[in-house]
């Protein structure tokens, strides 16, 4: 299947203003690091209680995970209301559902009030499965999501295309495009003290001292809302497995439309409208372990052109996103941070709510305001020891591709072979090389290490990138990174 070039719909409809200029990084009272739907809601909220905030984001904002979503704006994150009872106890399971409400809730009340045109639009939000053999654990979801407090009901019918054995629909949802409503967000937090600055990645936070690639800025409270905390003191890198989802979109040749958004349990295919556009996100997987991209990529469209009947596939990218070992967010106190410093990240592939919910946590959390969700969300609790089998499954994954990657890089072969828009890991002595022939025929060779942790990565043949698939960070064909945890460039190789 011809594919385009890889291209978030939302991103090539809509674009957040240049920032203004800002001469130097000035002490502020917060810094947020991250320009994505966590960082912009968080310096929003704290800019508007009238603290002074700088806005950093290491590339562009919206340029990582919140501008590559499908933005369903939902409290149904898949079946998980069953296993949040089973897990903690129905008194999680409703906090996390009153959370998520409360974040859909203030996305449509503060939308109205800054009179935000982002396409925002209620809709019916749906978990189904075509093979039968799932209708008693839809029916166990619908009960315990309703238990919680969602407007949850078992369904046997729905508006797709195609025959399903049963749905949870969950009424009065929400969809939007996100980067028009987090480019209005970000355009109130310059001013009076606060500024954003794009193209300035965070190297180091020690003592209210954020070092940067610009210099350093001085802060009070530093939130670290980055996607992957790139702070390791944490261990949040080894307690979330990096996720990555492909995304196609396109328009059916007789111009009908799903009505709703909707979730399968079989293959997790997700299905949503936008204008005359369908969008389908599937074929997920570990971030750095698919060595045919591309050609899922081609197998989604596929699938989407097949099911929906669309001309074609007009926009394709792809999404990642961190799920932790007991499926809750980290929100709040950074652990082993000291008081001053919170983290943002684990958003399970439903950072829409998550992110929003981030905001609202922790910036009341720094106003010294009491928040009913803190404790459900809370970075340092302990309840990683009920998912150990998780979590040992996950980093032994993490030692498997750390050993096993090098012994495949030693029979990986000889890069001079490479043809152009070739790319592979190679052995070159006591080196680990990646090796790329580009179009023009050029040998371009950088070291194979990540720098976050040095396991070996591995070429995205669909996104050009290199992915380590130990703890999800990505490269540029040039060695920039793209994203973390590392934080530092992968190194030219010299030859020598």
């Amino acid at each position: 299947m011809k594919l385009p070039e890889p291209r978030s719909y939302w991103l090539a409809s809509a674009s957040p203003e240049v920032p203004p200029p800002v001469t130097g990084l000035p002490d502020v009272d917060v810094a947020v690091l991250g320009g994505g739907i966590a960082g912009i809601t968080t310096a929003y909220l704290l800019k508007r209680a009238g603290r002074t905030v700088a806005l950093l984001e290491a590339r562009r904002l919206l340029g990582g995970v919140t501008g590559h979503t499908t933005a369903k704006v939902s409290a149904q994150h898949g079946a998980i209301y069953a296993k949040l009872k089973g897990r903690f106890g129905a008194g999680t399971a409703a906090g996390y559902a009153a959370g998520q409400l409360a974040a859909l809730d203030w996305i449509r009340s503060e939308s109205a009030v800054l009179d935000v045109d982002c396409d925002l639009s209620i809709q019916d939000s749906y978990v189904y499965a075509e093979g039968s053999g799932h209708r008693d654990e839809l029916k166990r979801e619908a009960e315990a999501a309703a238990e919680a407090g969602l407007r949850a009901e078992y369904v046997d019918d729905v508006d797709l295309p195609y025959p399903v054995a049963g749905a949870v629909a969950v009424r009065g949802q929400a969809q939007f495009h996100p980067v028009r409503w987090l480019a209005a967000l970000a355009a109130e937090i310059p001013g009076d003290g606060s500024y954003i600055v794009e193209g300035a990645r965070a190297l180091d936070v020690s003592g209210g001292v954020v070092a940067t690639e610009l210099g350093r800025l001085r802060a009070r409270d530093v939130v670290v809302a980055t996607h992957t905390p790139f702070l390791d003191r944490g261990f949040f890198f080894a307690r979330m497995a990096p996720v990555r989802d492909l995304v196609v979109a396109g328009t059916p040749v007789d111009g009908l439309v799903p009505d709703g958004m909707y979730l399968s349990m079989d293959t997790h295919h997700s299905v949503r409208a936008a204008g005359s556009l369908v969008i389908v996100l599937g074929e997920h997987h570990r971030t750095g372990t698919a060595s045919d991209a591309l050609a899922r990529h081609e197998s989604l469209g596929r699938w989407a052109v097949g099911r929906f009947g669309l001309g074609g596939i007009e926009y394709r990218w792809s999404a990642q996103d961190n799920t932790t070992v007991d499926g809750l967010p980290f929100i709040g106190r950074y652990p082993f941070g000291g008081d001053h410093l919170w983290v943002a990240t684990g958003f399970g592939q439903w950072g829409m709510t998550n992110g929003t919910l981030a905001g609202l946590l922790i910036s009341d959390l720094i106003m010294g305001v009491d928040n009913p969700w803190a404790r459900i969300y809370d970075p340092g609790r302990l309840s990683v020891r009920q998912s150990a089998v998780d979590f040992a499954r996950d980093n032994a994954e993490v030692a498997a591709h750390f050993v096993g990657d090098r012994v495949r890089a030693v029979i990986a072969g000889d890069p001079s072979r490479l043809k152009p828009g070739e790319a592979g890991v190679f052995r070159q002595g006591m080196r680990l090389v990646a090796a790329r022939r580009d179009e023009a025929g050029a040998l371009v060779t950088l070291s194979a290490r990540c720098t976050h942790l040095g396991c070996v990565v591995r070429y995205n043949d669909d996104e050009n990138s290199w992915d380590c698939p130990c703890h999800g960070s990505r490269f540029d064909l040039d060695g920039t990174v793209l994203g973390g945890p590392a934080v530092r460039p992968l190194s030219q190789d010299s030859g020598e």
